[in-house]
């Protein structure tokens, strides 16, 4: 049967801080394990961390404690902080006194009171004390237990800090109870009980609750013992508490065994052993062990027994836990008497009377009364068994004596006083802490809301804008499309243009190639009979009439053919004057009258003398004459030319050339601005290049005119073109 002692509260003391939960150890555990690893140098913070991990580590992985705790040790000397070398022995003389191993853990106490002295550290000392006591308690020295506590108990009360308070009046209770003094250890434990009820700690309270139901048990008050650990139990539960949990179990596991209840008791001592192998609890696994043994023992499993009571046994006496072995020899004793081997038992009986004695503790001597009445009767020594039977009377009577009774009905009322109160105020804060919540939450709700309008107006706002923005992108981008597709009409026209200038350049280097090199051949030939003389001289003269109309043909062609590349450049525009176009039409049918004359056609000019045009001169001047060389080369005998101008409306004159030749069919009127024809021969043979007509078609568009033809096949042709209107001139205008 163990007292609990409240381990955590030392964590609680050493870093002036609530217990904190897993989450926040294994955040902890991360940044402590993350500063070691990048950081060459150790500083005070993270040794700090490290005793706190190494205090938070203590009731689940007391292994832990001992890793962190030597680290913390390890980095405090390279740099001289005493302070943290002091916090780390404590630490690590902690998880020695639990694992058993005193030595160790009194040198690691008794630096560190030196240091925490040198550094009037009363906190620290304070702490130190506190556990120092709980040790010597469990080897049974209550005289120094006490003074350590009692030292503990006087800088708390100086540095009045009720929670320190609360747990040396607890320990100082634990090292009574020890002794034997029940009812100067319920004092104690409710005065205890009722700091922590003031405080709301629940995790302390749970301790002196598991404390006093052991006295409660003692004293045989069984029902009353369960309510209080059950309620010490779902304490330390929450609390996550393992070394409580276990301590409870083990607890719960002895009162089950005093009221007979064997298999229910192995259930709960079946858990606490399984906490005790997991945090390496020597105390745990030597007292379970012994409670397991007196189970088995009541089941007549005595082999079973006889080895859990060895296994208590040796740990009790190889880490000096007196109580344990106390308690295992009297297992044994009573083993041994149901078997009825007496003298075993008178002797484990013996050894463990002597023990319980060096204890005090009055449970452990009345238990040892009985094994040895038990065992002197079955020697048959009589007188002596009935002197330990009164013993054992005596000793019963102590633990139920009616000053503790009374001091527990008192208690009692005042506790469930206290435990009313306590819930009251404790209702009262959750109802404080639900009205704060929900005061909270209708606030978390209103700034959502809040921030949702905001959100959306925000969205709104910027959906706006953008729209905005949107749309004047849309305008210039629909803008630059319009540009876009100008440039690209543009480009398309001038690559049309370019492309019909590609196909006009290779068909005049076709006509040149092909019409100038008949003339010229016609020359070389009539030069090369003359050299060799092959012909006469009226043979010569026979052909130079034919030789010399071909030259006069092409070098009009040549004339028109430059004259029109001439047209091409940029500034052609610039040569626009104005003129009389009677003067440009009379000088052109004046020069070919002769040729017209030949074929038997009648050239007539019925243009009027006032008729002022404003354009390029050259370029009507050209386009007359390929007119009217056309309209003599497809016309006859008998046939008429006539050339007319007049006024179509204020800005255009037309000027017109009609004849009465052979016409042209609507295939060729179709082809005939539009690209190199395939030119007919004349009604005398005539040949022509076929690209007359686009020529004349540049020309008249270069000087803001239009040109257009009608024709009937066998009745004539008709071809008309406009030019603008000049300004009129008192002088008369010379052709250019």
């Amino acid at each position: 049967m163990r007292p609990y002692l409240t381990l955590s509260f030392l964590f609680i003391s050493i870093t002036a801080s609530a217990l904190v939960n897993r989450g926040r150890v294994d955040s902890l555990k991360t940044l402590v394990e993350s500063s070691l690893k990048n950081q060459t140098a150790p500083d005070t913070l993270n040794i700090n961390r490290l005793n706190k991990l190494a205090a938070n580590y203590f009731e689940s992985n007391p292994d832990s404690t001992l890793y962190y705790g030597h680290k913390s040790i390890e980095l405090s000397r390279k740099i001289n902080y005493q302070a943290g070398v002091a916090d780390g022995l404590v630490q690590t003389g902690h998880a020695n006194w639990f694992k058993g191993r005193f030595t160790e853990a009194q040198q690691n106490f008794d630096e560190a009171i030196i240091i925490y002295k040198y550094l009037n550290d009363y906190k620290g000392l304070s702490n130190c004390y506190t556990v120092y006591g709980r040790m010597y308690n469990l080897l049974a020295n209550y005289k120094l237990a006490l003074r350590y506590s009692n030292l503990a108990l006087d800088i708390s009360k100086q540095l009045k800090n009720e929670l320190d308070i609360a747990v040396c009046i607890k320990n100082i209770g634990v090292v009574y109870f020890s002794e034997g003094q029940l009812t100067t250890a319920l004092d104690y434990y409710y005065k205890a009980l009722f700091i922590d009820l003031k405080l709301h700690s629940d995790h302390a309270a749970a301790a002196n609750y598991n404390d006093i139901a052991i006295i409660l048990q003692n004293m045989e008050l069984y029902p009353k013992a369960m309510e209080y650990y059950k309620t010490a139990l779902r304490m330390f539960q929450n609390a996550k508490d393992l070394n409580g949990v276990g301590t409870v179990y083990e607890n719960i596991g002895e009162l089950l065994i005093a009221q007979k209840k064997y298999d229910e008791a192995i259930g709960y001592l079946t858990k606490s052993i399984g906490i005790a192998i997991k945090q390496d609890d020597k105390d745990g696994m030597s007292s379970v062990y012994t409670d397991l043994g007196l189970c088995y023992a009541n089941k007549n499993q005595i082999y079973l027994a006889i080895d859990y009571l060895n296994n208590s046994l040796e740990i009790g006496h190889k880490y000096k836990i007196i109580y344990n072995e106390a308690y295992a020899l009297i297992g044994f004793a009573t083993v041994y008497n149901r078997q009825k081997d007496y003298a075993n038992a008178y002797k484990y009986a013996k050894e463990g009377e002597e023990l319980a004695n060096k204890l005090g503790n009055l449970q452990v001597r009345s238990n040892a009364a009985l094994q040895l009445n038990k065992s002197l009767a079955g020697l048959g020594k009589f007188d002596q068994a009935y002197k330990m039977l009164r013993q054992y009377n005596d000793l019963k009577d102590s633990l139920n004596n009616n000053e503790s009774i009374q001091k527990l009905t008192s208690y009692n009322l005042e506790l469930n006083f206290a435990t009313k109160q306590h819930q009251l105020a404790q209702q009262q804060k959750e109802k404080d802490i639900l009205y704060v919540q929900k005061i909270e939450q209708q606030r978390l709700i209103n700034a959502i809301f809040l921030s949702i309008i905001l959100g959306m107006l925000a969205i709104t706002v910027v959906y706006y804008r953008q729209k905005r923005k949107q749309q004047k992108i849309n305008l210039m981008l629909e803008d630059k499309n319009k540009e876009v597709l100008q440039q690209k009409s543009n480009l398309d026209e001038q690559a049309q243009k370019l492309n019909d200038l590609n196909i006009l350049k290779d068909r005049l280097i076709s006509v040149l190639a092909h019409d100038l090199r008949a003339p010229l051949s016609t020359l070389r030939g009539l030069f090369s009979l003359l050299q060799d003389s092959s012909i006469s001289h009226e043979q010569m003269l026979e052909m130079i009439p034919g030789v010399l109309k071909k030259l006069e043909y092409t070098s009009d062609f040549l004339d028109t053919l430059l004259f029109w590349i001439n047209s091409q450049m940029d500034n052609f525009e610039s040569s626009a004057k104005n003129f009389y176009i009677k003067d440009i039409v009379a000088y052109e049918t004046e020069s070919y009258r002769e040729q017209a004359s030949l074929k038997g056609i009648s050239l007539i000019d019925n243009v009027p003398d006032n008729v002022i045009a404003s354009a390029d001169p050259n370029s009507i001047r050209i386009v007359l004459r390929n007119l009217i060389t056309n309209a003599i080369k497809f016309s006859g005998e008998d046939d008429c030319i006539e050339i007319s101008a007049f006024k179509l409306d204020d800005q255009n004159h037309v000027i017109r050339v009609r004849d009465t030749g052979t016409g042209m069919s609507d295939d060729q009127l179709n082809k005939l601005f539009k690209s190199k024809v395939n030119s007919k021969a004349g009604t005398n043979n005539e040949s022509g290049t076929g690209m007359g007509m686009l020529f004349c078609k540049d020309l008249v568009e270069k000087c803001s005119g239009k040109i257009w033809v009608t024709s009937t096949p066998g009745l004539g042709t008709e071809f008309s073109f406009t030019v603008p209107v000049g300004v009129l001139s008192e002088t008369r205008l010379e052709m250019a």
